[in-house]
């Protein structure tokens, strides 16, 4: 699938979506449960979370994959794990505020 920015993805497998902030310019395979992600706003999920894709994503969160140059953010939680072409994606740090002395 060819990703947009400000495109709005949804898991098939429970509540997780997302939004994508940074977008690789390749064809990926973005999942989340082991299944791939749809195209527009969560509808009704169908089937089950691969047990090795269970692990949840966090509300608010930026996830990244540095490899593709990736970033999604979490706009509803789930228990899926999101993954890119089988990469798992890590949350983005938050970056340190400066010191106030």
């Amino acid at each position: 699938m060819i990703l947009k920015v400000g495109q709005t993805l949804a898991s098939a497998v429970d509540a997780t979506a997302v939004i994508v902030v940074r977008a690789p310019k390749s064809d990926v395979a973005l999942t989340c449960g082991g299944i791939d992600m749809i195209v527009g706003k969560s509808t009704a999920a169908s089937g089950d979370i691969d047990p090795a894709h269970r692990g949840g994503s966090l509300l608010g969160k930026r996830y990244v994959d540095d490899v593709a140059e990736l970033e999604v953010l979490c706009t509803k939680a789930g228990d899926g794990t999101l993954a890119l072409d089988g990469r798992h994606l890590e949350v983005k740090p938050a970056k340190p505020l400066p010191s106030s002395d």
